[in-house]
């Protein structure tokens, strides 16, 4: 199969995964052999987005989340204006982690019991291929293929 890299040089599959760890590791030997990766391309194919349910979102559970990311959000704020203040910097940023605490966990909370019952779970989604092609610029792709006859097991 024959195809093209973003740089526009037509490129061949040399090897075929299942899995992306798979692919990852014949581009590592790839690279551990000296061949030049950035010839290299790994393209999933047969791509669909999965979301997997983590839990249940309560209003309980949306005000810890608004809270932990407040209180990041105030630190940064506050490690922000500490910089600047003379004495009592420690002060200012343990300030700013209350306040985004507080703010974080009403935010979260309201904004949760505002859905009214609407995707009441929390997921995380992403992309998965059926499977992944190593793909090498053509002009190395013999050489490709020797060396990835040599890949020890992952």
């Amino acid at each position: 199969m024959t195809t093209t890299l973003v740089d526009g040089r037509p490129t061949v599959t040399v090897a075929s995964y299942r899995e992306y760890p798979s692919a990852q590791h014949a581009v590592d030997h790839l690279s551990d052999h000296g061949f030049p990766v950035d010839r290299v391309a790994i393209v999933g194919t047969g791509l669909r987005m999965v979301e997997r349910v983590t839990g249940r979102m309560t209003v309980v559970r949306a005000a810890l989340s608004g809270a932990a990311t407040g209180a990041w959000i105030g630190l940064l704020i506050g490690l922000l204006i500490g910089i600047f203040a003379a004495d009592g910097w420690w002060w200012v940023i343990l300030t700013a982690v209350v306040l985004g605490l507080v703010w974080g966990t009403a935010f979260g909370a309201v904004a949760h019991a505002l859905t009214g019952g609407h995707r009441d779970f929390s997921s995380v989604s992403g992309l998965q291929a059926s499977s992944y092609a190593v793909e090498v610029a053509s002009d190395r792709a013999d050489e490709a293929m020797r060396v990835l006859d040599r890949v020890p097991a992952h």
